[in-house]
Parts: C-alpha cells; structure tokens; sequence
C-alpha cells in the first residue's frame, strides 16, 4: 500500500472485495487489489513491521496495532484502549472520526491511516446487534482459554449451533458496512487531500475451503481465498494532493497487555 497515491487511507475491518462493489455509495474510482493477508495480525506484521514511515500518523481501533515498535510511523493514536466500548465489545465508528479530525488538525503535514473496526463483527445494527457479542474468527471458545467472551456468530455457523441461518448473519454484517460507511462519508468531507478507501483483509460467508469440503465463516490466518484476499481499493475525487513530511517519531501511549488480550478476545482473535 505504500507504493501507491494517497495521503488519507482509511481501513475498514473484514471488508470484502465483493461486498463493498455491491453496497457502497462513494464517489470515485473502484478496483481490486490483494492484501497481504487474510487476518488482522497478517496484514500488519507485513505491511508495516520492519518499516518506518515516518510522516505518517496512524490511528486504529485494531489490537494488533500493538505489534508495532515505536519507530514505524510518526505517531500511533490506539483507540482500543480509552475509546473500546464495553457495551458493544468493539471501537465504534464515530470514535474513529472524531480521533481521525484530531489527528488531521494536530499534524497537517502528515499522511494519516485510519482503521476502522467494522465492519467486522460485533455487529451494531438494529438486526445484527440482536446477536451476541462475540468476535469474528471462533477460536476463543474450545481452545482451553479462561475466558468469558461470547462465541462469535461465525464460529457457531461453523459448528452448526447458531441460532440464525447464515443469510441473517450475513445481513448483519452487510447492515455493519453501512454503518461504517455513513460515519467514513462525513468524515471524507474533513480531509484535504488524496483519500482512499480499503481494508485489510475479508471474511468467509460459507465459502468450501479445498481440499476439505467444509465451509468455512470468519478470517482464519493463512487461507488464501478470493472471499478473504480480495479487497476494495476506492480513489476519491480530490483537488490537490496534500504537502507532507516526515518527522522523528513521538513516543506512543503504551497499553497493557492484559488489555490488548481482552481486546482480541473479545474480537475473536485469540
């Protein structure tokens, strides 16, 4: 992603290619790329460890965001810590706005990077949220942790215990994106600058995994399937590119790691 134009990047969690094609409403030039990973931890580790981008301020509601050292951007905004809503078990969108407009006022000079969480699962729609809260990829429950984290509509899908069809938690997730998407559309209006739109990594939907003719929900790490690998990459009309430079790094609030572990318990990624 760091070959490429832009000087806003916005992330959306678990967003499929075939998804966003079909649901959004930006305005603007729409391909597919491939991430470089099908899971969060991937995506990160090969994106950004070991690299430094130094006029660059990254703001995320993703755990995984822990994983990087005080020297790849700028500075790192963490919202998983003071900004996670207890009552949802995820960061909402309008946490990620309002952080990102800081961000943007606070270093003018910088390109900025905002990860949103949806829309990954918990899902906060109207149907969706009539779900438990939970996480995406299943593999809190049965793997022996001390954990009272809900299983996630995903993993009950792959058992066969969930008490919705897939049709309806696929509804909820398509009900997630149009949440995220309304929140990123106002925020789009306060960048200057070239913005585009991505995420990444997607999510099965009852997709066979082969060999095996099981089908399979959620992202697990390491399946490389069009569901999970192919995602948006939407331009945004803009008028001037914006001036940056790189700067030394500030040193970033640490959060704890009993925290980051709950975080990505609760998200279903441990």
């Amino acid at each position: 992603m760091f070959d490429r134009e832009w000087d806003n990047l916005l992330i959306l969690d678990a967003c499929r290619y075939d998804l966003f094609e079909e649901h959004h409403e930006f305005p603007g030039t729409l391909s597919k790329v491939r991430s470089a990973g099908s899971h969060s931890r991937e995506f990160i580790t090969r994106n950004f460890l070991g690299t430094t981008h130094h006029d660059t301020v990254y703001i995320t509601s993703n755990p995984f965001a822990s994983l990087l050292d005080g020297d790849t951007f700028h500075a790192v905004i963490n919202l998983f810590d003071d900004e996670w809503d207890e009552d949802v078990h995820t960061v909402r969108p309008e946490s990620v706005v309002a952080a990102t407009i800081e961000a943007h006022e606070a270093y003018p000079e910088k390109r900025i990077i905002a990860h949103f969480m949806q829309p990954h699962y918990p899902f906060l729609g109207e149907r969706g949220s009539q779900f438990e809260s939970g996480g995406v990829s299943g593999d809190v429950v049965g793997n022996g942790k001390n954990t009272n984290t809900a299983p996630s509509i995903w993993h009950l899908l792959d058992i066969g215990r969930s008490p919705v069809d897939s049709q309806t938690a696929r509804e909820g997730y398509i009900e997630n994106f149009a949440l995220v998407q309304e929140h990123v559309q106002g925020l789009l209006g306060e960048l200057d600058g070239k913005s585009v739109i991505t995420s990444d990594h997607g999510n099965l939907l009852g997709e066979r995994l082969w060999p095996t003719p099981i089908r399979k929900f959620g992202h697990p790490e390491g399946v490389r399937k069009p569901g999970l690998i192919e995602v948006p990459w939407h331009e945004i009309p803009f008028d001037q590119r914006r001036t940056t430079t790189a700067d030394t790094p500030e040193e970033s609030e640490a959060v704890s790691d009993s925290v980051v572990e709950q975080r990505l318990e609760h998200l279903g990624y441990v």
